[in-house]
């Protein structure tokens, strides 16, 4: 009887790490297939990381240098205007962040 239920939860833990992936992929197609809404600069996420809608706005950072903007950055999501460090949010192609990283 202990072989049987050994058995059992081995071959259910096979299937449900079979099924992560087919759920996770359904999910995340879900859930960027609505418009979101534009990332609002005085939100808390958004300060935290010195979020500007013009990124020459953000001449006095210290991380800024000329040229930097969120669609030349590798967190940018171009079909959505978005980023991933505000998956909730799409973000000004022209704006800014500190942890802005040039795309690959």
């Amino acid at each position: 009887m202990a072989n049987q239920s050994r058995r059992d939860f081995m071959r259910n833990s096979m299937l449900g790490l079979a099924a992560l992936p087919l759920g996770a992929g359904i999910l995340s197609k879900t859930a960027f297939a609505q418009d979101l809404p534009r990332l609002d600069p005085s939100s808390s996420n958004a300060q935290a990381l010195n979020y500007v809608e013009v990124a020459s706005e953000a001449s006095d950072h210290p991380a800024y240098a000329e040229g930097e903007q969120c669609n030349n950055c590798m967190f940018w999501i171009a079909d959505k205007e978005g980023c991933q460090l505000f998956p909730q949010n799409s973000v000004e192609p022209a704006g800014w962040c500190q942890s802005w990283t040039a795309a690959a």
